[in-house]
């Protein structure tokens, strides 16, 4: 039988493309904590735990996950068959007290390392995949109009994207609102624009520019108030015909039962990193899908191991009305990956090979990790 021989923890710094503004941060490196587990046989599975800004995002950072996962997830793990995933997870969640993007990580790895010794795919594990190309959205963060809008023609031109959207919030709404109104106008009504808050905005705020925004074409709003808030949240929903995504708000299928409570209708940004993992967003999506909520397919800015992981799971779900944003990889300068994920036709491809589907570069890994 197959057991937990060796785990290690690793921290991985990648340049981005550009900086990347959002209302809470502005980041130029992307920090991946990437774990690497192998069996008694010397097969490996890998994952990755990512966040977004430090912990300018969230409650934990690159070297929170590294120094939780070393010190109080690994002793739970070790010598541990590999047979029951679900049993070593619920261990992990027992004893070990939050840490989302931490236990993400390493479902994903040994859910990696069980498609190998499988010879399947994730997203088998998961029950199957239902699509093998998702949509996929492009950020355009640069905060600057006719740069923004020279980058979506371009992408635009090459099939890569004609889903976008821009993170807003960090300065006064009818800024924001001016900014999205022309980027809308000059791209036209065949090109999808949504925003970003990341609950920059009360109640007040948000009423005014949403109503603004509406009227300039946006086709969704993300997360334009304070994430607890459910009511608020509810009422602005209530409000306007054009939909709001929750992503902050809703960390797991609790919430989601909240939110539905609260009189909430619109969509559900899922994450693994935010679930705890694949499972976790899953039956997070379950829940979405009985309250009529839309679903979209969320990214915290992973490297392509936590895209690829999240990709399988996305993959898993009969219909993701929103699609994707799974496009963090295309926002680094450079990739540990030895074949890169597969962007085309407005959208992404799913990998077919054993476990996640992708092989760590070691020459690139050690170029970039953390020393």
């Amino acid at each position: 039988m197959s057991y937990i021989a060796h785990i290690e923890t690793y921290i991985v710094d990648i340049p981005t493309i550009r900086p990347h503004k959002l209302s809470v941060t502005s980041m130029a490196v992307q920090s991946m904590v990437i774990v690497r587990v192998r069996d008694n046989e010397g097969r490996e599975g890998v994952g990755e735990g990512t966040t977004i800004g430090g912990l300018a995002y969230g409650p934990e950072s690159p070297e929170s996950i590294k120094l939780n996962i070393d010190t109080y997830f690994v002793q739970h793990l070790l010598n541990q068959p590999l047979n029951n995933i679900k049993k070593l997870m619920l261990a992990i969640d027992k004893s070990c007290r939050g840490n989302a993007i931490a236990k993400s990580a390493i479902e994903t790895a040994l859910l990696d390392l069980q498609g190998k010794i499988l010879g399947v795919p994730v997203s088998t594990l998961l029950g199957g995949a239902c699509n093998s190309h998702l949509p996929c959205l492009w950020v355009l963060a640069s905060g600057d109009t006719e740069q923004d809008i020279e980058e979506a023609r371009a992408l635009i031109a090459e099939r890569r994207h004609n889903v976008f959207k821009l993170k807003i919030g960090s300065r006064h709404y009818k800024d924001d609102v001016a900014h999205v109104g022309r980027i809308k106008a000059t791209l036209g009504d065949e090109i999808s624009i949504r925003v970003d808050v990341n609950q920059a905005w009360d109640e007040p705020t948000a009423s005014l520019a949403m109503a603004a925004l509406q009227e300039v074409g946006v086709d969704l709003v993300e997360q334009p108030t304070p994430a607890r808030d459910f009511s608020t949240l509810a009422r602005l929903a209530q409000k306007f015909h054009m939909p709001i995504l929750a992503d902050e708000s809703v960390l797991d299928a609790t919430d989601g039962v909240n939110l539905s409570r609260a009189g909430f209708g619109g969509a559900v940004a899922l994450k693994i990193a935010k679930a705890g993992g694949l499972t976790g967003a899953l039956n997070l999506a379950s829940v979405c899908h009985g309250a009529g909520f839309g679903l979209y397919g969320g990214t915290m800015l992973e490297g392509t191991i936590g895209t690829v992981a999240s990709l399988h799971a996305w993959a898993a779900l009969p219909k993701i009305q929103w699609g994707t944003e799974m496009f963090g990889p295309l926002l680094q300068k450079d990739d540990i990956v030895k074949v890169p994920l597969t962007y085309a036709n407005n959208g992404v491809e799913i990998p077919t090979l054993p476990g996640l589907g992708v092989e760590i570069d070691e020459d690139k890994f050690s170029q970039y990790v953390r020393k």
